[in-house]
């Protein structure tokens, strides 16, 4: 829960303090598939498969990606809550998918070397 409130208040500052670039452009779309899987973990408890909860993660950020594309904000009537709309988004985009899978194998990597390096005793 420590690691998604650290990483949940880095993805709030880079939304409020950057307005382009590459750290708000990308590395925002890389962090926040770590921000979701660190809740998903303190919620579950990690006592799960820490791959599977991985690729979930990647899986419905592509869903609020393509729903981002169809203009799912405009379709439930929340095109006035500022808030709603910044959270959901409002624009598809291929990048932002790339970012997503690209966050994701990070995750995996870290998982992985956690598991066959950091933990072993």
């Amino acid at each position: 829960m420590i690691l998604f409130i650290l990483l949940f208040a880095l993805e709030t500052l880079i939304a409020l303090t950057l307005h382009g670039g590459f750290i708000r452009s990308y590395m925002g779309d890389v962090i926040v598939v770590w921000v979701v899987y660190c809740f998903v973990q303190a919620i579950l408890g990690g006592k799960n498969n820490h791959y599977i909860v991985a690729l979930s993660v990647m899986f419905f950020a592509f869903l609020v990606e393509f729903l981002q594309g169809i203009h799912i904000v405009d379709i439930l009537g929340l095109s006035d809550n500022a808030f709603l709309r910044t959270v959901i988004g409002t624009s598809f985009s291929w990048v932002d998918l790339v970012c997503y899978a690209v966050g994701t194998a990070v995750e995996v990597l870290g998982i992985w070397t956690a598991e066959n390096y950091l933990l072993k005793k």
